[in-house]
């Protein structure tokens, strides 16, 4: 059943490829010359390059090997997919295009047959041979407009995640907070997904950007890393310099269980940052509590709502950290009052963003399920490619507010 999935998911792969390369290479060339032949190479090396980066990454590749195939095949599924959009809306463009042409030369006919005879030494040069036909110069333009417009869209999605997330301010009011913890600020980060491609640089600036809003706490919700402790610890690093009066807390992503759940954690733990592992602490004014990711319980290891807020005092606040918006129902169900999510990117690549609404309850921001409020962050990071398209990157500071005050 794999196989018959993995061949099929190929031949569909190969044939949106197939006719990409139709619309930007062979409608574009008159014959096999050097452009025709550059274009198909890399149409070709693309896919290969990325299916070798994605086979390398879950199949726990040499590190080096992850990195060298990452760029380039990561990016390529990016720019895969801007072409083919962009393709499919040059099909629109190109009868538009053709009509507006096909009527200014006929129009320069009309006018030329209503003029006076030319003698033979006026008459007009004759189109050169090597001339492009007007179906030549139509699949030229509009290809040439789609592998721009692809290109300057994947281009500037991949400046924006390397160049770090920017801050977002939300202010959630609750029923139970004390006015003792009113204006609480709780600095939210998801999804940095630390790996071949963003490393030790970018953790730094994750770091950097979360101190400079000076909170009050840390949540940390998730993914923080795809790739073992052995490759990543080093990247992981600057991750020792957040800092936050009441301290960092972390839970677990549906990746930490693709990555050595069990290592990380010990790992964020030397870092100084502390995991919730189904667990609760009290806080001044409200209670923070964590659960495991879902994808937990393929080690035994899933969420437990019970074990992490069961024998709490109900007339307390309760502050949830669960990676996936999903587990919103059992927050309700627990008298939860804020659950503070990541997990969807907010889409990252448009248009994911109707696909990740379809899995999630919420894709991005803040939404109220029942007497609990539920804040997605788009995370700091990406999967895959280094690229966000329409889903900015996002570190967020949640501020608490008293009704009482």
């Amino acid at each position: 059943m794999i196989v018959l999935v993995a061949l099929v998911a190929v031949a569909v792969l190969g044939g949106l490829h197939w006719y990409v390369w139709r619309r930007l290479v062979r409608d574009t060339t008159r014959a096999w010359g050097p452009a025709r032949v550059t274009g198909t190479a890399v149409l070709v090396a693309g896919p290969v390059l990325m299916i070798a980066a994605l086979a390398a990454e879950r199949g726990g590749a040499p590190f080096w090997l992850q990195q060298t195939l990452g760029w380039p095949g990561f990016l390529w599924m990016a720019l895969a997919i801007y072409l083919l959009l962009a393709v499919l809306a040059g099909e629109v463009l190109r009868p538009l295009l053709r009509r507006f042409l096909e009527r200014r030369g006929g129009q320069s006919g009309a006018a030329v047959t209503a003029a006076e005879p030319q003698a033979p030494s006026e008459a007009a040069p004759e189109t050169p041979r090597n001339a492009p036909s007007r179906r030549l110069f139509v699949s030229r333009v509009v290809g040439g407009a789609a592998a721009a417009a692809a290109v300057g869209t994947v281009g500037y999605g991949t400046y924006g995640v390397l160049r770090g997330p920017s801050v977002k301010r939300v202010t959630v009011p609750l029923a139970k907070l004390p006015r003792s913890a009113h204006g609480f600020r709780i600095a939210v980060v998801s999804d940095i997904h630390l790996g071949p491609l963003l490393g030790r640089g970018f953790a730094q600036r994750v770091v950097d950007t979360i101190n400079a809003t000076q909170p009050d706490l840390i949540a940390v919700v998730g993914d923080l890393v795809d790739g073992s402790v052995k490759n990543l610890g080093p990247a992981a690093a600057p991750l020792a310099g957040l800092k936050a009066r009441h301290g960092s807390y972390f839970v677990t992503g549906n990746h930490e269980y693709f990555s050595g759940a069990e290592q990380w954690l010990e790992e964020v733990r030397t870092l100084g940052i502390h995991p919730l592992e189904n667990a609760r602490t009290e806080l001044a004014g409200f209670d923070l509590a964590g659960v495991n990711d879902l994808q937990g319980e393929s080690e035994g290891q899933g969420p437990d709502f019970g074990k992490a807020l069961g024998d709490r005092d109900t007339t307390r606040a309760c502050v949830l950290l669960a990676h996936q918006p999903v587990q919103i129902h059992e927050a309700v169900r627990h008298g939860v009052d804020l659950q503070l999510s990541g997990h969807t990117h907010g889409g990252q690549l448009w248009p994911g963003n109707f696909i990740a609404a379809a899995a999630n309850p919420t894709v991005a921001g803040l939404e109220r399920y029942g007497d609990t409020e539920l804040y997605v962050s788009r995370g700091a990071g990406a999967w895959g490619p280094p690229t966000r398209v329409g889903a900015p990157s996002d570190i967020t500071v949640v501020q608490l507010a008293s009704k009482q005050a």
